[in-house]
C-alpha cells in the first residue's frame, strides 16, 4: 500500500536553485475556487461545463486531453517567480524565463528523463486546453477562448540528453491580471507532496476558503461539484475518508459530520506564532485590517511581519497594539501598491 503523501525527492534543493530560493509558492484564486483542472490520471477528452452562482466556466480539450491538477505546478512556479518579482519592485511580464531543472526540483518532481517528458507533456496541455469562462480577474473579463498557456519556447536544449535547459513560458492574459491583480495565495510546500490529484483540489478549496479562520464547513455535495469531481457521491465520499484516516493533507485536517465536511486550520501556531510577551491583537483589529489590506493579502502573514518588526525595535512597550498594527497594514499596502 503506497504511503499517502510522495517522499521529497529534494531535501538539499536550495543548494540547487539560486534562482528560486526560498520564495513561497503561490497559486491563483480563480484556479483554486472553480475546477479548471482535471482530476483524471488518464487522459480526458471530454468537454467539462461548470456553472455556479452566476459563475460558468467551459473547458475543451486539445486531442491530447484537458489540462490536470498536476500540470497546474508549472503555473505555480511561475506565479510565484512573478510575484517575488513585483513584491521586490522589479518589472515583469507574461513570458517566465527560467531552468526547467529548478521547476522540477521545487515542486518536488523528479529530474530524470521521465521527469523532462512529463514536463513536457504538461506544457502541450496546458497550451492545448481553452478556456472559456465569465470567471474576471483584476476586475477584467476575458471574452474569447483562451489556452492556460499562450504558449512556450526551448531556449536551450542539452545536445546530448535532449533534455530542455531554460526555457520561456507566456502565461494567458487572464491568468496574468491575477497576477496583476495580486489575486493569488501562498500555499504550503508539502503541496507538491500531495500524491492524489483530489488531494491536491480539497487542500486548494481548504486554503481558499478556511485559510486561517478555526474552521469552514460545506455541504458534501456541494464540495464534491466544487472539486470538480466525476465519481459517484458514495464514491467521493470514500475518497474522503481516505484523507480523514491519513489526515496528511496540509495544513488543514478534515471530517464528515452529518452532511457536512469540516475543515479545521491547523496551522494557527506556525502562522502566528509571536513571544509571550508580543502585543495582543483583538479579534475586531484583525477584521478591520482584512478589510484594509484586501483579499489579496494574508492578514496572518501580515500579522507575523508585524511581530518580527516589532521585535527588531527592540520590543518597545505598546500602550495602543491595535492602533500600532493597523497603521502598520495601511502603511506596507500604500508601499506595495505604489
Amino acid at each position: 500500500m503506497s504511503k499517502p503523501l510522495l517522499p521529497n525527492r529534494h531535501p538539499d534543493k536550495d543548494f540547487f536553485i539560486c534562482d528560486f530560493g526560498e520564495v513561497i509558492p503561490k497559486s491563483d484564486m480563480a484556479s483554486m475556487e472553480h475546477p479548471l483542472f482535471t482530476l483524471s490520471t488518464k487522459p480526458d477528452t471530454a468537454i467539462r461545463n461548470y456553472e455556479h452562482n452566476g459563475t460558468t466556466v467551459t473547458i475543451t480539450p486539445s486531442v491530447l486531453g484537458l489540462a490536470t491538477i498536476h500540470d497546474k505546478d508549472v503555473l505555480i512556479y511561475c506565479i510565484s517567480r512573478l510575484m517575488e518579482g513585483l513584491n521586490k519592485g522589479e518589472e515583469v511580464s507574461r513570458t517566465v524565463r527560467f531552468k526547467a531543472h529548478d521547476l522540477l526540483v521545487t515542486t518536488n518532481r523528479s529530474t530524470g528523463g521521465d521527469g523532462y517528458k512529463r514536463f513536457k507533456n504538461a506544457l502541450d496541455r496546458l497550451q492545448g486546453t481553452v478556456i472559456n469562462t465569465n470567471i474576471e480577474t483584476n476586475g477584467q473579463t476575458v471574452t474569447s477562448g483562451f489556452g492556460i498557456i499562450d504558449g512556450y519556447e526551448i531556449i536551450h536544449e542539452n545536445p546530448e540528453t535532449k533534455r530542455m535547459v531554460e526555457m520561456e513560458i507566456t502565461l494567458s492574459k487572464w491568468l496574468y491580471n491575477s497576477i496583476l491583480g495580486q489575486e493569488v495565495l501562498n500555499i504550503n510546500r508539502d503541496y507538491f507532496r500531495l500524491r492524489k490529484p483530489i488531494e491536491r483540489r480539497i487542500y486548494e478549496i481548504a486554503r481558499k476558503h478556511c485559510g486561517s479562520q478555526k474552521e469552514w464547513q460545506i455541504a458534501i455535495h456541494n464540495l464534491h461539484k466544487k472539486v470538480g469531481s466525476s465519481s459517484s457521491l458514495k464514491k467521493f465520499r470514500e475518497l474522503l475518508n481516505h484523507i480523514i484516516h491519513h489526515d496528511h493533507l496540509p495544513d488543514y485536517s478534515v471530517n464528515i459530520e452529518k452532511r457536512n465536511v469540516v475543515f479545521r486550520f491547523n496551522g494557527a501556531a506556525a502562522v502566528t506564532k509571536k513571544p509571550d510577551d508580543a502585543p495582543t491583537l483583538r479579534t475586531s483589529t484583525i477584521e478591520k485590517a482584512k478589510e484594509i489590506l484586501g483579499r489579496s493579502y494574508d492578514v496572518y502573514a501580515m500579522q507575523s511581519e508585524w511581530i518580527e518588526y516589532w521585535k527588531a525595535t527592540g520590543s518597545p512597550a505598546l500602550d495602543k497594539p491595535d492602533g500600532a498594527f493597523i497603521g502598520f497594514c495601511k502603511y506596507k499596502k500604500a508601499q506595495f501598491d505604489k
